[in-house]
């Protein structure tokens, strides 16, 4: 399904042609590029709509697949980037991705959605109020696209924290019960959200550093903080993941002192109980003296 599809020159959209080959060819004519947004297509959708702009088929056959790591490809010609969006569910608890692929070239960019949307509406919208960016052409589009994605992580960890938190101060508040099981499923949820967001690391850095040789040299300084804003989302991510362990560690050990504690107990009211066992089993004995 096609979300939205535009033509920009000199940083502005314009009116182009209705079929998109013909509005990528006035690009490459008259210069600019494609914008084309498409959410889970099926492979008649995708053909249709990108037969023409010679994808290699082996990023075609992923775009449809989907259930890629994040990555960066180059083909000749065309730069293929997939990125995974990330969603968390406070009231279950659940963290939940989806997947944007990127086909970057000279004259335009194509996004592919699958999973739970994101708001990239939003910004195609704020991105078309700053024509100097769009002058930059298609990896402009895609920083933006990434650089939106990021934030989103940064405030899912930000989230997930409240949540460790939250547990933490159950376990510590002196209740005689286990919290193991909600411990277990937070750390399950943050080594998913761990998954998504570490192996972007390297395409973006890839990006910023200069080793894909079509981003253009104005947009890599925007890479390069995009890119810091990824590392402190991994890096809280990580803390996160060693702080639950010792969470679950220690609600462990509480078990185990509350275990102990008991047995002390019981074993100090064994004792006190011996002794007139003791008597009464002697002196209840069935004999004369």
């Amino acid at each position: 399904m096609i979300v939205d599809v535009a033509l920009y020159q000199n940083g502005l959209r314009v009116n182009g042609p209705a079929d998109i080959s013909d509005m990528v060819e006035k690009a490459r004519r008259e210069g600019g590029f494609v914008w084309l947004g498409l959410a889970e297509p099926t492979q008649s959708e995708f053909d249709m709509v990108v037969g023409e702009l010679n994808f290699h088929p082996l990023a075609v056959e992923d775009a449809i697949n989907a259930k890629q790591r994040p990555k960066i490809e180059d083909y000749e010609g065309l730069t293929f980037f997939v990125l995974k969006t990330v969603f968390f569910d406070q009231a279950e608890q659940e963290i939940s991705t989806g997947e944007l692929m990127c086909f970057i070239a000279e004259n335009f960019i194509v996004i592919v959605r699958h999973g739970e949307g994101h708001p990239l509406v939003t910004v195609r919208h704020e991105l078309e109020q700053k024509p100097e960016l769009l002058k930059m052409g298609p990896f402009a589009v895609l920083h933006a696209v990434a650089d939106r994605v990021i934030d989103g992580y940064t405030a899912i960890a930000t989230s997930l924290e409240n949540e460790v938190v939250s547990v933490e101060n159950k376990v510590f508040s002196g209740k005689r019960q286990t919290f193991s099981q909600e411990i277990y499923f937070l750390k399950r949820e943050i080594i998913e959200f761990k998954h998504a967001i570490e192996p972007l690391i390297i395409p973006i850095s890839k990006l910023s550093s200069g080793a894909v040789i079509s981003v253009p040299e104005g947009i890599k300084p925007f890479f390069r903080d995009t890119s810091d804003h990824l590392i402190q989302a991994c890096e809280h991510a990580s803390g996160l993941d060693s702080l639950i362990t010792s969470v679950l560690q220690a609600d462990l050990a509480h078990i185990q002192v509350q275990q102990n504690i008991d047995v002390r107990r019981i074993s100090a009211w064994v004792a006190l109980a011996s002794g007139p066992t003791m008597i009464a089993g002697i002196y209840g004995m069935n004999f004369h003296h």
